[in-house]
Parts: C-alpha cells; sequence; structure tokens
C-alpha cells in the first residue's frame, strides 16, 4: 500500500503570513489538528495544536502573531509513492505525530499516526474475524467427505 492511500482526509494548509488564531480557527473549521504552511507551492513549515498551545498561548503570543513565528521547521516529509511501512520508520526516527505527505516536492496530504493506528487496528479485526467465529460461535470446519 502507498503512503497516498492511507491519507484519511486532504491536507490544509495556511500561509505563513496569517496569523495565529486565523490557524486555530482553520483546525477547528477543517477538524484537523495540523496545518501545512505553505509559501506559495512551497512547504516551508508545520503547524499543529500543540505548536498553538506550546509556542503561542502558554507563553503569551498575540492571536495576531504570524503563524511562521510558532510553526515547526523543517518540515518531516515522506513521498505519496512511498510503501506505507516506511513510515513507521520516519515515525520512530524523527519522533512526530504527524509526518507531511509530498509528490514531486508538492505539498498533497498529511499522514498522522492515528491513521496508522486505525489502519492497523481494521487489518486486525480482519484477522480476528475467523477466529472469533470459531470461538463465538462454535464454527467449525466442514468434516472431511467419508470414503466408501
Amino acid at each position: 500500500m502507498k503512503v497516498s492511500d492511507a491519507i484519511r482526509r486532504s491536507g490544509v494548509a495556511v500561509g505563513p503570513e496569517r496569523t495565529v488564531r486565523d490557524a486555530a480557527a482553520l483546525m477547528d473549521q477543517a477538524g484537523v489538528g495540523a496545518l501545512a504552511v505553505l509559501d506559495g507551492d512551497e512547504l516551508v513549515g508545520i503547524v499543529t495544536d500543540r505548536d498553538l498551545v506550546r509556542r503561542a498561548l502558554a507563553p503569551g503570543v498575540p492571536y495576531d502573531a504570524r503563524v511562521d513565528a510558532v510553526m515547526s521547521a523543517p518540515v518531516v516529509t515522506i513521498d505519496a509513492d512511498a510503501d506505507l511501512h516506511d513510515t513507521f520508520a520516519v515515525f520512530r526516527h524523527n519522533a512526530v505525530r504527524r509526518i507531511a505527505v509530498v509528490r514531486n516536492g508538492d505539498f498533497v496530504g498529511m499522514i498522522s499516526i492515528d491513521d496508522l493506528l486505525m489502519d492497523l487496528a481494521a487489518d486486525l479485526i480482519d484477522l480476528a474475524r475467523p477466529v472469533t467465529a470459531e470461538v463465538l460461535f462454535a464454527h467449525r470446519d466442514s468434516p472431511p467427505p467419508m470414503v466408501p
């Protein structure tokens, strides 16, 4: 499976000149916990809900401060066509919760640890179905045919 196949929602971006308040409102409206920060087409940073709390709200940064003052950079990225299992290593080596997904240098979305956990849980449920049927419903394989 490719990384791009595991993206659960389209990426949401904000310009570096937008305010901290704008970023928070956009996150709330889009129902996301992170925004890509794009200067034109260039991915220059990422701002997360954690960045807003720790780098803006807690220290008392004004709401009209620019997003690029609180964003995280450089951005950890992975190619959209990479194998999904490659993301595990990227998460492990970078200690982040979200990775920007790019194709030919262009931002295409965001993948999170939560996305991977949901995929893993779905895979485990699929694997458990035959076992569950056997345990709960005494489902057994068909008996072998009787040979006369």
